[in-house]
């Protein structure tokens, strides 16, 4: 089974390098107060277990320029590359034959 894990980060800052390119900042969600036994914070359970990180991305896709703003948080979802190459490159997936 592939590795994978969810984050949930905050857009911090957005730095606009031109009409054409832009860095969002993000950093994981923090802890707000204390963690709540019946789990029914869900930024303190991410930041629980994800309690530090910070992400840099660049962007140069016009259509995405000026759509993310400070303070807005999404969910991070980290797959194996690794794996889902390796099932790509399964023979029995792309309709080839075992051959024995």
């Amino acid at each position: 089974m592939a590795t994978s894990m969810r984050a949930k980060m905050k857009i911090t800052s957005v730095t606009r390098h031109s009409d054409t390119f832009e860095t969002l900042t993000f950093a994981a969600i923090g802890r707000s107060t204390s963690y709540p036994e019946d789990g029914s914070d869900e930024d303190n359970t991410y930041a629980k277990f994800s309690p530090s990180a910070e992400l840099k991305i660049s962007i140069a896709n016009p259509a995405l320029i000026g759509k993310f703003n400070p303070g807005e948080t999404f969910y991070v979802d980290f797959t194996s590359a690794d794996a889902h190459i390796k099932a790509l490159e399964s023979p029995l997936l792309d309709g080839g034959s075992d051959a024995n």
